[in-house]
């Protein structure tokens, strides 16, 4: 089954519009001329590094809109079933996913890379980070371990908690179920592997309002 045609438009970030409004200029300055991309992307690339936060806040309210736009549509949409791809929804009162040690370590340093590199993009910080990540030692990333290691048990032990609050509402066989029994539980691969989307999105999208 291929992707669902009533499903709400995902949500555009603000160098999205960018790109597309320097498109439009393009289309305007030069009517029917082929666009070669590579040369194009790079230079929208090259321009929003330059641009101001003020001329930035245009294009970061039309995200902020949009956003809004595809939070409200998503609420009332229903997956058909079978739908390929299609996950549960995610209940927003379920734990949320613990960072890893690496994640740790960039949200301490990642000021620090944005502070030292005025204008510079999202993916340059990651790769930096990254950089600076694998020239630790073993020694030197011990922290971060330790704390990733508490924020998993305190989040082992929120998903304990979540699930026995709402173990048995709704369950067919009724309250007689032992409290280990399965159902379609509210944690699973799926909604990991979202989780982690969510942290880069969130990231992604501090990094674009700074």
């Amino acid at each position: 089954m291929g992707k669902d045609p009533n499903k709400p438009r995902g949500k555009t970030s603000s160098y999205a519009f960018f790109v597309q409004t320097c498109r439009e200029e393009h289309k305007k300055k030069h009517p029917g001329t082929a666009v070669n991309f590579a040369e194009f992307s790079k230079k929208c690339s090259e321009r929003w590094r330059t641009m101001s936060a003020k001329e930035k806040s245009k294009f970061e309210e039309m995200a902020k809109t949009d956003k809004a736009r595809y939070e409200r549509e998503m609420k009332t949409y229903v997956p058909p079933k079978g739908a390929k791809g299609s996950k549960r929804k995610k209940d927003p009162n379920a734990p949320k996913r613990p960072p890893s040690a690496f994640f740790v370590f960039c949200s301490e340093h990642r000021p620090k890379v944005k502070n030292d590199n005025p204008g510079i993009s999202i993916g340059d910080i990651a790769k930096k980070l990254g950089e600076m990540w694998a020239k630790q030692s073993a020694k030197e990333k011990a922290p971060y371990e330790q704390k990733a290691a508490k924020l998993k048990e305190k989040y082992e032990k929120d998903v304990a908690a979540y699930r026995a609050k709402s173990g048995d509402a709704g369950k067919k066989g009724g309250p007689g179920r032992p409290a280990g029994a399965k159902k379609a539980e509210p944690m699973d691969d799926d909604d990991d592997e979202e989780e982690e989307d969510d942290e880069e999105e969130e990231d992604d999208d501090d990094d674009e309002d700074d």
